[in-house]
């Protein structure tokens, strides 16, 4: 089998390429994708070449993590079903074109156990699973803090930070705050308020969660802190995180740095979504069919109005 795929061949050069595909065995599905989204974190950095250099990083590349498709092939022990909807966090089948991280094809295979049956009803809201379970294992630290804090302060008003935000409203918090400076960014708040940093006089916060990204923030933060107070790095930083070592002393700050969702997860975000509680409703802004994917990603880095590009490969061969 063959499929077309995103390819980026080295920093800020993509094309869409004809690749063959791996063999399925009894484990795995065969997904023809509908659905692909493109990460302004780490496909960002993947993209601009400052990724930070860990296992499976090189050129050329399909990117992806937020896929969602339908199963046309399921080996005897796969346990999916022909038809069924699933999300795919992404797949690694392209033979020497590395799967880093492999969901932005027509169609992939990837074994059965790693994708995840979705509800008809989310449709293309589907590929919004990886940044809601994202959201979900920041606060939760995956099941592993006893008594977590939700965050009170959220620093960067994307899907991310959004879906913190909703999150802290569907548990019944009432006084969270997401700082967001772009003013067309700001809008779209659901339960909770959005402010420039400037207009916040407020430096008692007991969790503040930023997913900007900022490599440098961490000193303006630690001044926004209560004694004893955390601050979660739940974005991705392609620089060094330092931070001047007094006044995080003064306060006795506690700093986390929020590591990948697993599929524990993804599996709490799903029921929460599936059962109402957490909507994904205006997240995704812009979307484009397949064949025009470099226009799609230039638009999701470059594009401040651009919260999430989707890409539509119904369409596609």
């Amino acid at each position: 089998m063959k499929t077309t795929a995103v390819v980026l061949e080295q920093p800020e050069h993509l094309l869409l390429s004809q690749l063959a595909l791996s063999d399925p065995g009894d484990q795995d599905v065969v997904v023809d994708i509908e659905w692909s989204g493109i990460s302004t974190g780490t496909e960002k950095l993947l993209w601009s070449g400052r990724m930070p250099n860990f296992p499976g990083m090189g050129y050329p590349l399909v990117p992806g993590y937020e896929s969602v498709g339908r199963v046309v092939e399921a080996g005897v022990h796969a346990g999916l079903d022909i038809g069924d909807r699933v999300f795919v966090p992404g797949a690694n089948c392209f033979g020497d074109v590395r799967g880093l991280f492999g969901g932005a094809a027509a169609r992939v295979v990837v074994p059965g156990k790693r994708v995840v049956p979705v509800n008809e009803s989310l449709g293309e809201n589907a590929i919004l699973l990886a940044l809601a379970a994202t959201a979900y294992h920041a606060v939760s630290g995956g099941g592993k803090r006893e008594h977590p804090v939700a965050p009170d302060l959220i620093v960067g008003h994307g899907v991310l930070g959004r879906l913190l935000a909703r999150l802290n409203v569907a548990a019944g918090c009432t006084d969270t705050v997401v700082w967001e400076r772009d003013a067309q960014r700001a809008q779209g708040a659901e339960g909770y308020t959005v402010l420039h940093p400037d207009e916040d006089p407020r430096r008692n916060y007991r969790a503040i969660y930023d997913v900007s990204g900022d490599a440098s923030i961490l000193d303006a933060l630690i001044g926004r802190l209560a004694p004893g107070g955390e601050i979660v790095l739940a974005g991705f930083y392609s620089e060094r995180v330092s931070f001047s070592f007094a006044p995080a002393f003064m306060r006795e700050a506690q700093i986390r740095a929020a590591a990948e969702w697993q599929r524990p997860d993804l599996l709490a975000v799903k029921a929460l979504i599936e059962g109402g509680v957490l909507s994904l409703d205006g997240l995704i802004t812009h979307r484009e069919e397949a064949a025009h994917a470099d226009a799609a990603y230039r638009t999701a880095f470059g594009d401040v109005a651009c919260l999430k590009m989707i890409l539509d490969w119904r369409h596609s061969a």
